[in-house]
């Protein structure tokens, strides 16, 4: 998928390309669903051809993706069975050190061979040592792009070894364009939420339409103005959510929450902020636990819906 915003990307990376002397470290940073990855596969293949050498169309042998492995045995064989499986959260020192015996040989096809790591953010600390050892001493004709979500996380010993393109925020016109063409079936309501939840990353605005959070967005938006004193418009958000819902739909609940607080920062009076900042703090702090805590998904629902209806308590005026 091709995304709207990677102009200057492409413009430094050719223009990289066709000098004396191409770095060999990468780093693609930006906000997870901006099109990183396709960037990244798009250049790769850029990268490795050659005038003369026919390439193949799909897989290439001189291009390695390394991700986030199956989590278990089990999951691995649920994968070789072509059945869903579940990811693990980290990309594995094993990983990487197979990758380096793997570069101990030629490239397959032509003189060069691309590396990419996705995401490298993502890396468990003896893997991110590993691969920076391959990063001071790259082998002939090696050349790394390392994919970062956060680019805060990677050790700077790696960032210092890198050359850095930045992937910014997409406008929110852009973002309709884009969900326009990926997701036609989606209302306005529907994309209107998904570009607020997304903050300029189309991927995620179209992951969003796929969970139908718009009546969601809708009802946090009314607890937030009108706040919540009978509990209904808290209930009718529970009932929206669902009885079961998976874990991104509870992710993607709270992303959309933190937009719909950031939205707020707009029209707030200087003594509301203490308040929007707090409850975005507790909003991050839902975010980071979700993933490996167990939350019951009703009192998750009903805790985002607590703290949107305690902000509608901080604007009210003290004299009534």
């Amino acid at each position: 998928m091709t995304y709207i915003g990677h102009e200057k990307a492409w413009d430094d990376w050719r223009r990289a390309l066709s000098g004396a002397r191409m770095h060999h470290g990468w780093i693609l940073s930006g906000r997870k669903g901006v099109g990183k990855s396709a960037f990244a596969l798009a250049a790769a293949r850029e990268l490795v051809a050659e005038p003369g050498i026919p390439q193949p169309e799909g897989e290439h042998p001189d291009i390695r993706y390394i991700s986030h492995p199956p989590k278990n045995d089990a999951e691995a064989k649920k994968r070789d069975d072509g059945k869903p499986y579940e990811l693990a959260r980290n990309i594995k020192v094993d990983q990487v050190r197979e990758l380096q015996r793997r570069l101990t040989t030629r490239p397959t096809l032509g003189s060069r061979r691309a590396v990419i790591i996705d995401p490298a953010d993502d890396m468990e600390t003896s893997a991110a040592n590993a691969l920076l050892k391959s990063l001071e001493e790259p082998p002939a004709g090696t050349y790394f792009l390392l994919i970062a979500h956060r680019i805060g996380r990677l050790l700077p010993t790696i960032r210092s070894r890198c050359r850095v393109l930045d992937f910014p925020r997409i406008s929110d016109l852009d973002m309709d364009a884009v969900l326009a063409r990926e997701s036609p079936q989606a209302s306005p309501q529907e994309r209107a939420a998904a570009i607020a939840a997304a903050s300029g990353s189309p991927g995620a605005a179209i992951d969003f339409v796929e969970l139908d959070l718009g009546k969601i967005h809708t009802l946090m938006k009314q607890v937030v103005e009108q706040g919540d004193p009978d509990f209904a418009l808290r209930g009718r958000l529970a009932s929206a959510m669902g009885q079961r819902p998976s874990r991104e739909k509870q992710l993607a609940a709270i992303e959309l929450a933190r937009a719909v607080v950031a939205d707020q920062m707009r029209v707030v009076t200087p003594g509301q902020i203490p308040a929007m900042v707090d409850t975005h703090g507790e909003l991050v702090r839902l975010a980071g636990q979700a993933p490996t805590y167990n939350f019951d998904p009703g009192l998750l629902v009903m805790e985002i819906g607590t703290l949107l209806a305690g902000l509608a308590g901080s604007r009210t005026p003290a004299n009534g």
